[in-house]
């Protein structure tokens, strides 16, 4: 549609785990509207992607080709990380003459770096897609190899699209600049890996009598005498999970800022406590959200810590529940390993005491010190 502006459609998160919030229904008509609904949502950390370059496509008969693509003249480590098995035994040379180039250009007072490609782009292209990598860094997954994805440009004219695409290099790009609250999206992502299994589990087979021989967790008859070969019909052992999915129609929540930006993001309008939106004990297998994070509604694929694409929804959203406004009235952010009783440490402290005087005694140790100094 060249009547928007230069947009991105994608956006990279890691999902960080589960919990629940509560809302009242606005849904005029149904049984449940202006009632409250306990509803399960999870939560995908997103810190701001960065741009670091851009390739342009040509339709052709047999579909999309590369034409060319333009890359910043700065890239990150984390970026760089990605093109390398083992960094640290690598001479690190990826992308060093092409920054040379940059710098050549810039510093020659001629034409910008990369003009060339990026007129040939503006030209010929058809389809512009701009590089983006996670930065993997400021979530804490004991990783520090950042992913690299391209990301398609819709809106404006091809020469728009460049531009757009050139005039984000090396910058930061957040989630809410991509989505909004109340979007419906799509997510895409890898699904949890169960490994190798049989029939039974994989296909939902019914399992044999109880005196079968031979086992009885397994397909009575996997084909006829002829054709003489099992067909792909036939149900058999093999992995399970561990596949590509896209999954549509998921709905934004909410979508919360850094904690350095804002610590209690966690907080409604019916529910004054100040907290943010990591649970009593951290999210189990992932730790603290400290970076901006999506709220989406019901579960998504893939165990924690996996890279999830959140993406632009592909088909005019005009279902009831897809305008629906969501007004959240509660999140819960009790422990979510064990039996969490309460939503905050300072509520905990309070209900089994002593906490006063230790915050007496933090005080007096943190004075000590400065009066020392």
């Amino acid at each position: 549609d060249a009547s928007k502006a230069p947009h991105l459609t994608a956006f990279m998160s890691y999902k960080a785990g589960m919990t629940h919030i509560v809302r009242d229904v606005d849904r005029p008509g149904s049984k449940l509207h202006k009632k409250e609904v306990a509803e399960a949502v999870s939560i995908l950390e997103a810190p701001p992607m960065m741009v670091v370059g851009f390739v342009g496509y040509v339709e052709t008969p047999r579909g999309l080709r590369a034409l060319t693509s333009v890359w910043a003249g700065h890239l990150g480590e984390e970026c760089k990380r990605r093109f390398y098995k083992a960094w640290h035994r690598s001479k690190q040379k990826a992308f060093t003459k092409y920054q040379k180039r940059w710098s050549a250009a810039s510093t020659g007072g001629g034409a910008a770096p990369m003009a060339a490609e990026i007129e040939r782009a503006k030209k010929y292209c058809q389809v512009i897609r701009a590089i983006c990598h996670t930065q993997v860094s400021k979530v804490k997954i004991g990783q520090k190899k950042a992913q690299i994805k391209e990301i398609q440009i819709n809106g404006g004219s091809t020469a728009a699209k460049v531009d757009f695409a050139t005039g984000l290099f090396e910058q930061e790009v957040k989630v809410a600049d991509v989505f909004g609250q109340d979007e419906m999206i799509d997510v895409i992502g890898v699904s949890k890996g169960k490994g190798f299994n049989g029939v039974v589990t994989r296909w939902g087979c019914t399992r044999l009598a109880r005196k079968s021989h031979r086992g009885l967790r397994k397909v009575a008859c996997i084909g006829s005498w002829h054709p003489a070969r099992v067909q792909f019909q036939v149900p058999r052992s093999g992995q399970l999970g561990y596949g590509h999915r896209t999954e549509i129609n998921k709905k934004i929540y909410r979508i919360g800022k850094a904690a350095k930006d804002d610590p209690n993001s966690a907080m409604t309008e019916n529910d004054l406590t100040e907290k943010g939106i990591t649970p009593l004990g951290g999210f189990s297998h992932y730790g603290e959200v400290n970076q901006d994070w999506v709220m989406l509604k019901g579960c998504i694929m893939g165990c924690r810590k996996r890279l999830i694409t959140i993406r632009k929804s592909l088909l005019p959203q005009v279902s009831r529940k897809a305008t629906e406004k969501v007004e959240l009235k509660f999140i819960d952010t009790a422990s979510k390993f064990g039996h969490g009783r309460f939503q905050t440490s300072e509520e905990k402290a309070k209900f089994y005491g002593g906490a006063a005087q230790k915050k007496a005694r933090k005080a007096a140790e943190a004075k000590a010190p400065e009066a020392e100094a």
